[in-house]
């Protein structure tokens, strides 16, 4: 339990109509405001499924952030590898979501440090994550959690 009584744990069957909220105001407040290929409606549509098949895959990882039983926010991260190219185990941080009215009370560093604890435990060597360069918040919250840009993705309309 952090200072401010919020919980961060393993989500559990019961947690994903939260998460699934969670997930929709995350796609609703940035992919669906920087990114017009993405389908704002899979959380709704699809979430569920995905999050639920996550709980029971070892290389998968679905956190919540609770508080007083109501979620207010999630992480979602994978392992992969080694492989020939990149020899190492990787995870991967998918999302991170804290509620606004919840903001600024250091959950999310507390959902990012237990995500670098599953990561190092499965016996990850590398941590990643992909914001929207638009997302100026977003790119400083992972950079004061310990990330730095490697590599950058470039896109265009055809």
């Amino acid at each position: 339990m952090s200072e401010t009584g919020v919980v961060v744990r393993t989500a559990t069957v019961a947690d994903l109509e939260g998460v699934v909220a969670c997930s929709s105001a995350l796609f609703a407040e940035d992919a669906g405001t920087r990114d017009p290929t993405v389908n704002v409606n899979w959380p709704a549509e699809r979430g569920l499924a995905q999050f639920r098949d996550a709980l029971s895959d070892p290389y998968r990882l679905v956190m919540v952030a609770e508080d007083g039983g109501q979620i207010i926010g999630h992480l979602t991260g994978t392992l992969s590898g080694p492989t020939s190219m990149r020899p190492v185990m990787v995870a991967t941080l998918g999302s991170v979501y804290v509620r606004p009215a919840h903001r600024g009370q250091k959950i999310g560093t507390d959902l990012v440090e237990e995500f670098r604890a599953w990561a190092r435990h499965h016996g990850a060597q590398y941590a990643g994550v992909t914001a929207y360069a638009g997302n100026e918040a977003a790119v400083r919250f992972y950079e004061r959690n310990g990330f730095a840009m490697r590599s950058v993705v470039l896109e265009t309309v055809l």
